[in-house]
């Protein structure tokens, strides 16, 4: 599901109607006003946030800088854009200054995803460089430690644990000491949540923190939470003093707002969105590529920041795209794409980032993925001459292929239907300047 797909399709629609008017008069602006204030509070954006920013868009809005624009309506979206970053705040960044090993201290309620989010964190600092352990000081929530461990043997992570019987202010600072034994040069803490923010919780949180002494203590929050997610930040800063936020499930619903309130209500810079349930969807926030998404504009810096950790030859990459720019794109071709297109995440996200936005909304992703499985079936179940010939396929081979895939006729019918489609799709997307990389993923 993209990022924020209700507030996206609603400011879209407002953005629409502001980009037919000619020019735009008082009334014009305060009518759209009026719709962004409501979209904005419907996606759970902090009350007193959507009236400043909201206030701030209009005085610009009905300002000179739209009135002698050309294109008033873009104009008006420009504004929305600026102001929607500055909402958002700059962006904040680990900071691994002095002696490792470095600790990150991860805090949060109950669900809010701490455990799998130290497994990110920590796989996304291994691909910074660093030597990452993890500390399973999660004692209460039952199974904790035996999922931190499995996601450490998973990506191969050494993970520090005393099971469930010791305190967690001992097993955190006893993993820290073993980690530096062991030359780690990051050390995250998964420690434990509550339903609900409670005294002994975070008692138990400060002992752990003068004990490790965290350079950085980053609150998880579960941004489907709503305004809910603004008030548990305020609450942890208050007792425990964190230095950043990780938004969780920031592609869950429309609720997502809440990371547009975070940084204004809280002062808290935020660090990182986790936008999947895979081990790599974790990626580094930046207020104007958030803005973007938001606005259906896209995010293409983050699309080719994905492509990059992927394990792709540039010179191979260079080749599929001579073959597509010379007619010679095969099958095989189509099935080597569709397994690294996937590793970039959900097909839907893929097409937000490429602005896409308003067609992702109409997909259904698990349809999209099915499909998708159904293709690559198909193409296993060709000739190594069908897979490069598609033209050789009559009635006969198309009806073998689906007996062997377990699949329909017209099931191959759509797929070279979907094929040709795609060779077109991909001559024009090869006419755009993007890194060689990123380019072999889409021509």
């Amino acid at each position: 599901m993209p990022v924020f797909e209700g507030l996206s399709s609603k400011l879209d629609g407002i953005f629409t109607n502001l980009r037919k008017r000619g020019k735009l008069s008082e009334a014009d602006v305060d009518a759209a006003m009026r719709e962004i204030r409501l979209a904005l509070l419907e996606a759970d954006v902090h009350y007193a946030v959507v009236k400043s920013l909201v206030n701030r868009i209009r005085e610009r809005a009905v300002g000179e800088e739209v009135a002698r624009s050309l294109t008033p309506g873009q104009q008006v979206v420009k504004i929305v854009h600026q102001e929607l970053i500055q909402t958002l705040g700059q962006p904040g960044r680990l900071d691994l200054r002095g002696n490792t090993p470095h600790i990150i201290m991860l805090v949060g309620l109950q669900g809010s995803g701490k455990t799998t989010t130290a497994a990110k964190l920590a796989l996304y600092l291994r691909r910074q460089g660093q030597i990452p352990w993890m500390v399973a000081a999660d004692t209460y929530r039952p199974a904790a430690v035996d999922q931190l461990i499995a996601l450490g043997k998973q990506l191969d992570i050494p993970v520090y644990q005393e099971g469930v019987d010791s305190r967690p202010p001992y097993i955190a600072y006893n993993g820290v000491q073993e980690a530096a034994r062991q030359n780690a040069s990051v050390v995250i803490v998964d420690t434990a949540g509550r339903l609900q923010i409670d005294m002994d919780m975070m008692d138990e949180l400060v002992s752990i923190r003068d004990r490790v002494n965290p350079g950085e203590t980053l609150l998880v929050a579960d941004a489907m939470t709503g305004q809910e997610a603004v008030n548990i930040a305020q609450g942890f800063n208050d007792r425990v003093g964190i230095t950043g936020l990780i938004l969780t499930k920031v592609d869950g619903d429309s609720r997502g707002g809440a990371a547009i309130s975070m940084r204004e209500v809280t002062g808290v810079p935020i660090k990182f969105l986790g936008t999947s349930e895979k081990a790599d969807g974790l990626e580094v926030f930046h207020p104007d590529r958030l803005a973007n998404r938001i606005l259906g504009m896209g995010d293409i810096l983050t699309l080719i920041e994905k492509a990059e950790t992927l394990d792709i030859e540039e010179q191979e990459a260079l080749e599929m795209q001579e073959r597509l720019r010379t007619a010679s794109f095969t099958l095989e071709d189509f099935r080597k794409q569709m397994k690294q297109v996937k590793k970039l995440g959900p097909l839907t996200q893929i097409m937000e980032m490429l602005g896409l936005g308003q067609i992702a909304n109409q997909v259904d992703p698990e349809e999209l993925d099915r499909q998708l499985k159904v293709f690559e079936a198909i193409i296993n179940s060709m000739t190594a001459e069908e897979r490069v010939r598609p033209r050789v396929l009559n009635a006969s081979r198309r009806k073998r292929i689906a007996l062997g895939s377990g699949t329909q006729v017209q099931d191959v019918n759509q797929l070279i239907k979907q094929f040709q489609a795609a060779q077109r799709m991909m001559k024009k997307l090869s006419q755009q300047k993007l890194p060689a990389n990123l380019r072999g993923l889409f021509n």
